[in-house]
C-alpha cells in the first residue's frame, strides 16, 4: 500500500477548498533506470472525490500526470465538520481512499 494522502479541506462561506496530495510514483513507461532497464508502467487511472459520501469529482487519469500529483478542487455547500473523501486506483489495481473534515479557515 502507499503513502498516504494529504488532504486539506478548508471552509470559506459555504465552499470547501480541497488541497490533495496523492502520493504515487506516476511511471510513465519509457523512463529507463541505472542499468538501462525499462522501468514499467504505473500510473493512477481513477480518482473519485465525495463529500459525505456524494460524489462531487470523478476523474480518469493517465500516464501523462507527474509523481505525486496535486489536486485543487472547491465544492459548494460544504459545512465545517463535514467529511471529503479521494479514492485513487492505479492501473496495476491498487486502491487507497484517505479522508479529511472540513475546518474553518
Amino acid at each position: 500500500m502507499s503513502d498516504p494522502m494529504r488532504i486539506r479541506a478548508t471552509l470559506q462561506g459555504d465552499v470547501a477548498d480541497v488541497r490533495i496530495i496523492m502520493m504515487h510514483p506516476m511511471e510513465t513507461g519509457n523512463r529507463r533506470d541505472a542499468k538501462g532497464t525499462v522501468v514499467p508502467l504505473h500510473f493512477i487511472q481513477s480518482v473519485v472525490v465525495t463529500h459525505n459520501g456524494k460524489p462531487v469529482m470523478d476523474a480518469q487519469w493517465s500516464q501523462a500526470v507527474s509523481r505525486n500529483p496535486r489536486l485543487f478542487l472547491r465544492v459548494k455547500g460544504a459545512k465545517a465538520g463535514e467529511r471529503i473523501s479521494v479514492t485513487w486506483v492505479d492501473n496495476k489495481g491498487d486502491k487507497r481512499t484517505d479522508e479529511a473534515v472540513i475546518a474553518t479557515s
